[in-house]
Order: C-alpha cells, then sequence, then structure tokens
C-alpha cells in the first residue's frame, strides 16, 4: 500500500467516524520529510504541541511529490479539515486552485503567498532579521574573517536569509568574506545532506570557519561536515545547537512551530488575511542554550541584543531580498 493510500484511507475513515461535526486541523509537510531537524520538524513540534495539551488530533501528510500537493489540500478539504496548515512556499499556487472551491475550509500558507483569497491565512516570518543576527555571531566567532551561507532550493526566500546573513556579518567586519552557494534548482535540493557535505568541504577549502545552513534536511549534511572538520556551524529554523554540542555556534529560530501551535489552538477561529512574524513579535530570534553557552562571549551576546533592540525599535533596517530582488552586501 502506497503512502497516498494510506492516507486517503485514513482521511476516508475519520470523515465516516467523526461526522460533520468534528473539525480537525490538518498539517501537510513540505518535501524534505517530518523530522528533517529544520523546517518541517519546528512545524510539527508546534502540532504536537497542541495535541499534547489538548488532546486534540489532527491529520498530517509527509509529501513524496509534487503531484501530490493539490491531492492532499482537496481530500483534507473534503474529509472536513479546518483549517488545513501547509508548510513552505510551493503550496501557493495549489492553494489558489483549490481555495475557491472550499469557501468554508481555511487553508493556511506558511512562507507562501496566496493573494486575493478569503478564506486564505498567510504567515510571514523576517528570515532576514534573525538571519542578520546569526550573521554577526558568525562574523564575531570567525578567525579567517571569511564566512559561508548554504542555501537549499535556490530561491527568492532562501536569498532573503543569506542577504540578512551577510549584512549581519559585514556590519561586524565591513572586510569579512562571505561565500554563499546554493544546494540546487528543484525542490529535491531540501534533502541532499551529502551535497551540502560537499559544498560544506568547498567552502572550508576557500577559507570559511563559520558556516550557516538555510537549507532543510540538506542542512544536516552541512552540520555534520563542519563538526567533522573542526569549524563552526549556524543552524536554522529549529533549534539545532544539541546535534553537535559544542561545535554549532547558534540556531537562526523561525518560530514555524509557534505559528502553528497558534493556528491549532484558535481552530474554528482563525481569520484569514496576514500575520507577519518578526524579531518584534518574537517570530525569529537566535538560540542560546547549554549547547552553545561556551561558544558565545557576554560582549557578543550583549552586541547581538543591541542589534536585536535596535532591529525591533527601528533604529537599524535590515534589507529584504525579497523586496526588490537585490542584496547590498552580498552577489548573488
Amino acid at each position: 500500500m502506497t503512502l497516498m493510500q494510506k492516507f486517503l484511507g485514513a482521511t476516508a475513515a475519520l470523515a465516516l467516524s467523526a461526522g460533520a461535526a468534528i473539525a480537525d486541523p490538518a498539517l501537510i509537510f513540505d518535501l524534505g520529510g517530518k523530522f528533517d531537524k529544520s523546517f518541517n520538524e519546528s512545524a510539527y513540534n508546534g502540532a504536537q504541541r497542541w495535541a499534547d495539551e489538548t488532546g486534540g488530533k489532527y491529520l498530517e501528510i509527509e509529501l513524496q511529490s509534487e503531484a501530490q500537493r493539490e491531492q492532499a489540500l482537496r481530500r483534507f478539504a473534503e474529509a472536513g479539515a479546518n483549517p488545513v496548515i501547509t508548510t513552505g512556499f510551493a503550496m501557493s499556487d495549489p492553494i489558489a486552485q483549490v481555495a475557491p472551491d472550499y469557501p468554508d475550509t481555511i487553508f493556511v500558507t506558511i512562507d507562501g503567498w496566496v493573494p486575493d483569497q478569503e478564506n486564505v491565512l498567510t504567515i510571514g516570518f523576517a528570515e532576514h532579521e534573525g538571519s542578520y543576527l546569526v550573521g554577526m555571531m558568525a562574523a564575531m566567532a570567525s578567525k579567517s574573517g571569511t564566512v559561508g551561507f548554504i542555501g537549499g532550493m535556490d530561491v527568492p526566500l532562501i536569498r532573503k536569509f543569506a542577504c540578512g546573513y551577510a549584512q549581519g556579518v559585514k556590519a561586524v567586519n565591513p572586510d569579512a568574506t562571505v561565500i554563499s552557494n546554493m544546494t540546487g534548482t528543484t525542490p529535491a535540493a531540501w534533502n541532499d545532506p551529502v551535497k551540502g557535505s560537499e559544498l560544506t568541504k568547498a567552502q572550508i577549502s576557500q577559507g570559511a570557519d563559520v558556516v550557516f545552513a538555510a537549507a532543510g534536511g540538506t542542512g544536516v549534511g552541512v552540520l555534520q561536515t563542519a563538526a567533522d572538520e573542526g569549524i563552526l556551524s549556524v543552524g536554522v529554523d529549529s533549534n539545532q545547537n544539541p546535534l553537535h554540542p559544542g561545535k554549532v555556534l547558534t540556531s537562526m529560530l523561525k518560530r514555524v512551530d509557534v505559528a502553528v501551535y497558534d493556528i491549532m489552538k484558535a481552530g474554528d477561529d482563525v481569520k484569514p488575511g496576514f500575520r507577519a512574524m518578526s524579531l518584534a513579535d518574537e517570530g525569529v530570534d537566535y538560540a542560546l542554550d547549554e549547547n552553545n553557552a561556551a561558544l558565545v562571549s557576554d560582549d557578543m551576546k550583549a552586541k547581538v541584543d543591541a542589534a536585536k533592540a535596535s532591529i525591533v525599535d527601528g533604529s537599524t533596517a535590515v534589507h529584504d531580498y525579497t523586496s526588490d530582488d537585490s542584496c547590498p552586501a552580498l552577489s548573488f
């Protein structure tokens, strides 16, 4: 039995047993897998927190191919799930196609953009702001003056991470070198740890001694190779500091878990529209815990926290690559 057959059977069984009175939320994980130690897993953690606290149940599917996107949306909507939460920008077009057919269902896109749909909630994060902070930390920790960035799929969203990171690096050391590589141009780039490892070694050969990975499951290979080769890494989305204690400088937290938890908690009261999650909204941040405390000096923390406050109060503006497809601190 295929994964989709299991999924269809499960949703059909739920629909028959639960009836129309019960509306469970649904969560669609993007390509890369639920346990990618990054973006998808953060969404999972938020859903599990809601389930553990409330005793509620939610439907879920891990996408295995592009063809499953629209089908999963329709099956969940037909099963009565509400809201239907999706992760990843690639769900934008499928939601735009499906949402008009199910006006009573709220569809949620995390990282996508679906304008002019009255039953869609878009969650957007200020990834450039959080990336700026970890860029500052990378520059302060670097001994070579060269740091790296490894992205997953080469799309504007990931360039937004890279651009914010480079701005943070340059704010600390204007003479620093930032090496940037993307893993690929297809969704397979999110789940290629071997390629992530190869890119890390290539950047090390060019002098990089801190590497930031914003690449989903590919980033697992980046962090592992950085640890093996004796350089520091920076994790993303989830707190990845515990993956290699003492070797991950920090992680750029993107609180997808908070977004999913809040949406499931709201249930039928979820309102369509747009919700921004910035530094000011505690939607992004940097991670500090027992796993990286020895790597982050008091001076480093003070400077980063001062920059954080400056961004929040508007004194420091971090350029958003997606606003004009340009970056003042990095060439792609």
